[in-house]
């Protein structure tokens, strides 16, 4: 028959998040109460003046296609926040603006890697890698991290081949809140300059970082500009979900390519959301580190709170705004009013239904028997939300 599907799409999931997401919206409209903890996405409004410079540009009508590659104004903004805040140093045609992180990051994969072509991720892991890897036509290959999320540079190192193209990291990460070391950086910029791949890296979280932690940029590292290709985007750090924009910095050659990929599917990134993002970097910081500091707040309640539940084992949380919680001690027993609980989305599912929280459970990342919540929600949800968490994980029968 030949009405069938294609063979990529039997293997392709939708992302749990998005279906998440879309079953806590059908319950609300139902009436439920229900405390999201599922989506990553800022609590706050975009900024006043970043808003201002949207409404501007409409009403100066730029509102038509634009270059491919992004306007020259935002890709000049981009160039001097690369070298201001990472101390690396691009060309404008080093530059590409896309519609958001995640299509940036399918862009670049289809530069960079293809039939044939494997990709190491190490795990757990954003939920939408290993599929975008698959979409793009290459072969995701999964490797454990450490207990404490860093990276194992000695699986990654057994775990390249000939066909090895690229290996993915996020940092601060999404799931687990981890900020990779300078010693995991350098030694993967080592084992990648030794064994010839790129590095994918995923700064999307950058500015979202609490304590002594700090962000470096791996594409700094010496030797490795050429063969880093950095994600990044503003709707994290300046709260633009909706404005829908990413950005690409690599060499020449691999934006060349990405660029084509996006000329052949949304043409342009958005122009009014490019006009807004040339505020975002170079106007007021203000209130990106208001943010910053109001997320840290909730990191402290959420840790101190999920840590005071006997049983529960959270990892400290060092950028980002989700924690990743083992609940393994949980799992395998009797819950009063559902029944036995044998694994994290069966947890979740409980959580859901009996105590109206929704939680990722972190077999999605690949990690089960633990579970994701996201902090981005006012201080007033956070307290509900751990005391009904404490109530359900309480309820099981000894």
């Amino acid at each position: 028959m030949s009405t069938t599907l294609s063979n990529r799409m039997a293997t392709v999931k939708m992302s749990p998040t998005t279906a998440l997401f879309t079953k806590v919206e059908e319950l609300k409209c139902k009436g439920e109460d229900i405390v999201s903890l599922n989506v990553g996405e800022p609590d706050f409004p975009t900024p006043d003046n970043i808003k201002e410079a949207g409404i501007k540009a409409i009403n100066e009508n730029f509102t038509r296609y634009t270059t491919g590659n992004g306007i020259a104004p935002l890709r000049e903004a981009i160039i001097e926040k690369m070298k201001k805040d990472n101390g690396v140093t691009y060309e404008m045609n080093e530059v590409a603006v896309m519609v958001g992180a995640k299509q940036s990051l399918f862009c670049a994969l289809c530069a960079v890697a293809g039939e044939g072509d494997e990709v190491i991720i190490p795990y757990p892991c954003y939920v939408s890698y290993p599929d975008i890897v698959t979409l793009a036509g290459a072969k995701p290959v999964l490797v454990k991290r450490n207990d404490d999320f860093s990276l194992d540079l000695e699986a990654i190192e057994n775990a390249v081949t000939e066909h090895t193209k690229a290996v993915i990291i996020c940092t601060p990460d999404n799931p687990t809140g981890k900020v990779y070391s300078e010693d995991d950086l350098r030694g993967l910029s080592d084992l990648a300059k030794a064994k010839d791949f790129f590095v994918i890296s995923d700064e999307i979280y950058e500015k979202i970082i609490y304590g002594e932690n700090r962000h470096i940029s791996i594409s700094s590292f010496e030797g490795m500009k050429d063969r880093t290709v950095v994600v990044n985007g503003f709707s994290k750090t300046y709260s633009m979900t909706g404005w829908r924009l990413g950005y690409l910095c690599a060499r020449a050659d691999v934006i060349g390519a990405a660029v084509k990929v996006q000329s052949q599917t949304t043409t342009t990134p958005p122009s009014i959301s490019q006009y807004a993002a040339v505020e975002a970097l170079r106007g007021p910081q203000d209130s990106v580190e208001l943010m910053r500091s109001e997320f840290e707040k909730r990191r402290d309640y959420v840790q101190e709170k999920l840590r005071d539940i006997p049983g529960v084992v959270c990892h400290d949380i060092q950028g980002a705004f989700y924690a990743f919680f083992d609940i393994r001690e949980f799992l395998g027993k009797e819950y009063e009013g559902y029944g036995l609980i044998e694994n994290d989305s069966q947890f979740c599912e409980y959580l859901l239904e009996k105590y109206h929280v929704a939680m990722m459970p972190g077999s999605a990342y690949f990690a089960p028997g633990f579970v994701r919540i996201s902090f981005a929600s006012s201080m007033e949800v956070l307290k509900m939300a751990t005391q009904r968490i404490a109530l359900g994980l309480n309820a099981h029968k000894c």
